[in-house]
């Protein structure tokens, strides 16, 4: 459990990592924006203001020579303060609402009045127009709003933290697969060692059992040995399955379960009560591998007997719904608290201080995987009880 509440806590602290970052970066950007616009504010009243300049009269001077080098020296720097400004989009609008002058604003001559029509509303929403005072009968009014440099800056962070969780993403989904193909190749290894290993005691105790029933020893010992082989013989057929896909047989539901239960009842406390509730005598077929099936069964009940601290009641209830068959198993155990409900099927959960915690990772496996059902815990309450529901497609 304490892996998973690690791994839990890893991708939060990631995910605040990568909040945190892109926070950052808007702050930053932020105050970065507000220096270029009060940058772009001061270039354009100076723009303003050579505006004005160029419809000042020229200086009155005796010496006409210096009078031309002064004045074109004067116009220079005005056109050079004007042609300067090639990013910030300005408009000039007079005193009686026409347009005037713009500049870094792209439209077609035919669609010149609607653009700026438009760009204008814009800039004062933007901004407050700068006046340019050329007399006392004429006031020009200047608009403006932010470059498109300055717009795709206040835009970088945004784009930024985006790129950010996407690669999260990407790289959560991209170590999900690896890990998951790690934890399946670990199943498969371990299952078939596990039903190599099994093989030879097996052929041992049957070995043994051939040479008793030479020993006249009593037949009912003979028998719960048998018994005791064949089910070795099952759990090493279950191991032998995980990897390769199982076949698929119609099986009546109601058989697989009622045998399941049989062979719980016999090793279980007798305060153990087993309940059933299936739909009639009507048969239900769907397509199972029987031997893997009951192992899930298997692993749910002993989950609630766990549950129950061995005095209580498991109950299976099926039914049919349109093209499926719905089993819940509910125990009246100490239920499961919410905080533990998706990371229950996960392989090495226990709440047990024995055990690998592999069963419910098992059963989601032969249910999803093998066959295309669902398993999930449906309903669950503290100290009242637990209902694990199985879906599977007739």
């Amino acid at each position: 459990m304490d892996i998973y509440l690690k791994r839990k806590r890893g991708k939060i602290l990631l995910l605040l990592a990568a909040i945190l970052i892109g926070v950052a970066s808007l702050l930053y950007t932020n105050w970065l924006t507000e220096k270029m616009a009060h940058e772009e504010r001061k270039k354009v009243e100076l723009w303003a203001e050579a505006t004005k300049r160029f419809a000042e009269p020229v200086v009155e001077n005796t010496n006409k020579a210096a009078i031309e080098r002064l004045n074109t020296s004067y116009l220079t720097l005005l056109q050079a303060i004007v042609e300067q400004n090639t990013t910030i989009p300005i408009i000039i609008v007079e005193e009686n609402g026409s347009f005037n002058t713009d500049a870094n604003i792209n439209y077609s001559e035919g669609r010149r009045e609607q653009v700026l029509s438009s760009e204008l509303e814009e800039m004062k929403n933007y901004s407050d127009p700068i006046p340019i005072v050329l007399s006392d009968e004429n006031t020009l009014y200047l608009y403006y709003r932010e470059s498109n440099i300055l717009r795709n800056l206040r835009y970088y962070p945004i784009v930024q933290l985006f790129v950010i969780l996407v690669f999260i993403v990407v790289a959560y989904f991209a170590f999900h697969a690896t890990q998951r193909a790690e934890q399946n190749q670990v199943w498969v290894g371990m299952s078939k060692e596990t039903a190599h290993q099994l093989g030879t005691p097996i052929s041992s105790l049957m070995a043994w059992i051939e040479i008793l029933k030479l020993q006249n020893v009593d037949e009912n010992i003979i028998k719960e040995f048998e018994n005791d082989t064949k089910r070795l013989e099952k759990i090493t057929e279950r191991f032998s399955k995980i990897g390769s896909k199982p076949e698929l047989l119609p099986t009546n539901l109601a058989d697989v379960l009622l045998s399941t239960v049989s062979y719980l009842k016999n090793r279980s406390s007798g305060r153990v009560k087993f309940e059933t509730a299936f739909p009639g005598d009507e048969r239900v077929e769907v397509p199972l591998n029987a031997a893997l099936f009951s192992w899930v069964i298997e692993n749910l009940c002993k989950n609630a007997i766990d549950a129950i601290d061995n005095n209580g009641t498991i109950t299976l209830a099926m039914k049919e719904k349109e093209s499926t068959v719905i089993l819940d198993v509910t125990d009246t155990g100490k239920g499961v608290p919410k905080s533990q409900q998706k990371t229950i099927f996960q392989p090495g959960f226990s709440t047990k201080k024995r055990g690998w915690g592999l069963g419910l990772s098992l059963a989601k496996r032969i249910i999803e995987n093998y066959h295309n059902g669902k398993i999930f815990i449906k309903w669950s309450e503290i100290g009242k009880g637990t209902t694990f529901r199985i879906i599977l497609n007739k």
